[in-house]
C-alpha cells in the first residue's frame, strides 16, 4: 500500500493574523465612451494553455497511480459511513479530545511533531470568509470545478457548524491556494503577503514540500497568543485527480476550522491516515457540530470542555453507551 499521508494541519495559535491590503487603483482612471458610440466587441480569444512541466506531468501521473491503488483496495469511501462503522457516545468523545484538543504539530516548529498531549479549544470566532486563487498554470476548466466544489463544500460547513462560513472576495480570511508544481515559486511571496510576520520555520514547509504532503493548511490565531482563529491559508496541489482533490477539501477546510488533529483510532473519519474514507463522515459531522457548540469556547482546557463534550457526546449519538 502506497502510504498517503495526505495533510497536515498546523495551528500557529502565537501569531496575531494580518490584514490583507487593499489593492492599489490605478492612477489613471479610463475615460467614459461618448454617448452614442458602442463599443467593438472583439472575439475571444482562448487562452492557450501552457504545456506542464515533466516535474508537474510526473506528479500528476504519480497522484492518479496514488488514487487508483487505494480505490482497488476498497479505501477513499465516499458513503460517509455505514452499518459497519458504528460509533458510540463514548467514541465521539474520545475522538474530540483527540481530534480537536490535541496538535498534531508543535506549534510554529514546522513538521516536529507534538508531544500528543491535550491543548485548548481551538476555534473561529468571527464569520469564516474563504476564497479559492489560483496558480497560472491552473485551467479554466479546473478553476471552474475546484471553485464549485469548494464552494459546495464551504455551504455544507455552515450549514453544518452553524457558523456564518461564506464564500467571498470581499475581505476573505481563509484562502485556499489551488498551486501546481510550476506555480511553486509564487507560494511563498503569497503566503508573506497574506501574513508578513509568518515564523520562519512555518514558512519553510512550503519551499520543497514532499510529495507525500498532498495538501495543508495552516491557521492562525485572531490576537496574539489566542485561540480562536483570525487567518487560515490552505494550499492544495492543483496535479490531484478528482478524488483526491475533493478530499484534500473536505479535510484542509474541516481542519481549519479546529479539528487539526488527526487519530489512528477515529472511525469512521477523514482525521484518520489508513485513508479509508475519501470525503467528510457523518461522524465528522457531528465533531464539528460539537465544536461549535456555543458551550465549548475558544481556549477552554480539556478539563473544562469535559463534561460539555460528554453531554454533547450523549446528545448526538442518541443516548450515553
Amino acid at each position: 500500500m502506497i502510504r498517503r499521508g495526505l495533510c497536515a494541519a498546523l495551528i500557529l495559535l502565537a501569531l496575531a493574523s494580518c490584514e490583507t491590503q487593499p489593492p492599489v487603483q490605478p492612477e489613471v482612471k479610463p475615460q467614459a465612451r461618448p454617448a452614442g458610440l458602442v463599443a467593438p466587441q472583439p472575439a475571444a480569444k482562448p487562452t492557450p494553455r501552457r504545456m506542464p512541466s515533466p516535474a508537474s506531468a510526473a506528479l500528476a501521473s504519480y497522484y492518479t497511480r496514488v488514487q487508483a491503488d487505494l480505490l482497488s483496495q476498497g479505501l477513499l469511501r465516499v458513503d460517509g459511513g455505514g452499518p459497519d462503522t458504528p460509533f458510540t457516545d463514548t467514541v465521539l468523545m474520545r475522538n474530540f479530545e483527540r481530534i480537536a484538543l490535541a496538535e498534531e504539530y508543535e506549534r510554529g516548529q514546522g513538521f516536529r511533531p507534538s508531544s500528543g498531549s491535550l491543548g485548548r479549544i481551538k476555534k473561529w470566532i468571527q464569520p469564516v470568509r474563504v476564497t479559492a486563487e489560483f496558480g497560472p498554470s491552473v485551467t479554466e476548466a479546473e478553476r471552474s470545478a475546484d471553485s464549485a466544489a469548494l464552494a459546495r463544500y464551504v455551504s455544507r460547513m455552515a450549514r453544518v457548524t452553524g457558523h456564518p462560513i461564506t464564500m467571498s472576495d470581499d475581505s476573505p480570511n481563509f484562502h485556499v491556494l489551488f498551486m501546481s508544481e510550476d506555480d511553486k515559486a509564487l507560494v511563498r511571496p503569497r503566503i508573506l503577503q497574506l501574513v508578513p510576520d509568518i515564523n520562519p520555520a512555518s514558512l519553510r514547509i512550503f519551499d520543497n514540500l514532499p510529495r507525500a504532503i498532498h495538501c495543508l493548511v495552516i491557521a492562525f490565531s485572531e490576537d496574539n497568543g489566542g485561540y480562536s482563529y483570525g487567518k487560515a491559508i490552505a494550499l492544495v496541489r492543483a496535479e490531484h485527480p478528482d478524488l483526491l482533490m475533493q478530499s484534500c477539501i473536505h479535510e484542509e477546510i474541516a481542519q481549519g476550522l479546529g479539528l487539526a488533529n488527526d487519530s489512528p483510532q477515529a472511525r469512521p473519519s477523514i482525521f484518520n491516515d489508513d485513508d479509508e474514507f475519501a470525503l467528510l463522515t457523518t461522524h465528522d459531522e457531528i465533531l464539528l457540530k460539537m465544536l461549535y457548540d456555543p458551550r465549548l469556547t475558544a481556549g477552554m482546557t480539556a478539563d473544562e470542555a469535559r463534561p460539555i463534550v460528554r453531554d454533547l457526546a450523549v446528545l448526538h449519538s442518541g443516548g450515553s453507551s
